[in-house]
């Protein structure tokens, strides 16, 4: 996790709630002169209005709104977004209004008059500790995937080496990334790269495995719900786009997400604009999309599974994951470093492999990729005793396959057009580019990698 740094301004989303009209506009210009974005109301409705419109990251709140109590907005304003930052101002301080102010979940309290310098300094304490609470959410979805497919980004493989370099170009863009390959190639690693490597890596990364959730609970998992929206909603819940604001959400397996939801996620796609289940109420969000698929999504079109424009509108820049098998000058180092990895956590002290085992897996196909790699290494270090992994420590089905059918063998057509498309695919960077020098389109392309496993 990196460190909080002072001079790095993280950019807030502040809402100003005061009914003189000169403190607004005092407020306002300091905190947009520091580079956050201001909202600013005069009363109690819209301020709850407004709430439910975006999420905020820092609310100023006046104590006294004309007939209202600015302390009544507290607990309204935390239940939009429960990570809101709220400073009470007021020109009638008293210690019992500060204590009943903290009480109900305010951050901060503020006498008036005040100067500019002390909301500069108030505002930088707020966005540290948004930064910190950022990088804490970020860091606790990067350990639930700890060791299970993460991999060294060095690759001696050119079509992983393309892969990462035009990753790298399209990170710092706001462009929508559709991330695609077979299950098991760290589509899930690449994805918190590209967060990671982007702008917007101080702000949360949400990730949702649409397969892993029910169906009728994806859309609240991803655009939220209100209390009493359905049977067991029972408190409101912001849903990982709001509680992404700034940031990134990882839509894993997107090829799954039922038709009913897709509509709904292209007008966010559209006019970053949703509601929550059960809500009338349109919100704003600033949040960017990487999608990932396993699945032949021209195929779903054609089926009238998936809607045709949010394909389009996700297939802004394709990346293809390569496979473990497309890239065999990688197998070694990465067995190496899930060896290091594994001998760590289970207190072996495993040296390496013998020349019998390298043979095996180098020769394998690994159909389940990198994934099916790491549980491979994984079993060899809990069940092995030698020194080091041997041939008797992998699984049966780790074998070698034949050596390559050339041209004039007395073999099927389909062969040699498998072998060629592999050969093409290890050398280019690119669906489209490795379909442009087959002379064919990319759908076709693949469905014949479908077909053949590539």
């Amino acid at each position: 996790m990196a460190p909080i740094d002072e001079h790095v301004k993280e950019r807030l989303s502040v809402l100003i709630v005061d009914d003189e009209t000169n403190i607004r506009k005092t407020l306002t210009y300091c905190l947009e002169a520091e580079g956050h974005g201001v909202v600013s109301v005069s009363n109690f409705t819209d301020a709850i209005n407004e709430a439910k419109r975006r999420s905020f990251d820092m609310a100023f709140v006046d104590l006294k709104l004309g007939k209202d109590n600015g302390m009544d907005l507290i607990p309204i304003l935390l239940s939009d977004s429960p990570w809101i930052k709220i400073v009470i101002i007021t020109a009638y301080a008293s210690i019992e209004s500060a204590v009943e102010s903290i009480r109900r979940g305010a951050t901060d309290y503020i006498v008036k008059p005040f100067t500019t310098d002390q909301i500069k300094l108030m505002t930088l304490r707020i966005a540290r500790i948004r930064q910190l609470e950022n990088q804490v959410v970020t860091l606790k979805e990067n350990m639930q995937y700890l060791g299970k497919e993460d991999s060294p980004f060095q690759s001696a493989n050119a079509s992983m080496q393309r892969f990462m370099e035009i990753a790298k170009k399209a990170a710092p863009s706001e462009a929508i990334i559709l991330l695609r390959g077979e299950s098991g190639t760290g589509k899930s690693v690449f994805a918190r790269a590209i967060h990671n490597w982007s702008g917007r890596s101080t702000k949360p990364l949400g990730i949702v495995a649409c397969p892993a959730v029910p169906h009728d609970l994806l859309e609240s998992e991803i655009f939220g719900h209100v209390r009493g929206a359905f049977t067991g909603a029972v408190k409101d819940n912001p849903g990982r786009i709001a509680a992404c604001e700034g940031g990134t959400i990882f839509l894993d397996e997107i090829g799954e997400m039922p038709f009913s939801i897709q509509a709904k996620l292209l007008r966010f796609i559209q006019d970053k604009e949703f509601e929550r289940v059960g809500e009338a109420t349109s919100r704003k969000a600033n949040v960017r999309i990487i999608a990932a698929t396993n699945s032949d999504l021209e195929k779903h079109v054609a089926e009238g599974i998936f809607r045709e424009d949010l394909f389009y509108r996700l297939n802004v820049i394709n990346l293809t994951v390569p496979s473990l098998r497309e890239r065999p000058e990688d197998i070694m180092p990465l067995a190496i470093s899930f060896l290091a990895y594994f001998c760590r956590i289970n207190h072996k002290t495993i040296q390496g492999f013998t020349d019998e085992a390298v043979k095996r897996m180098t020769g394998y196909k690994w159909p389940g990729n990198v994934r099916e790699l790491r549980n491979t290494i994984e079993r060899a270090v809990i069940l092995g005793s030698a020194n080091q992994v041997g041939d008797s420590d992998l699984p049966e089905n780790i074998t070698p396959v034949p050596a390559s059918e050339a041209l004039g063998d007395m073999v099927p057509l389909s062969v040699i057009e498998e072998l060629h498309i592999r050969r093409i695919m290890a050398k280019t960077g690119s669906l489209q580019e490795a379909a442009e020098i087959l002379g064919i389109d990319q759908a076709t392309l693949w469905r014949r990698r479908k077909a053949y496993g590539i």
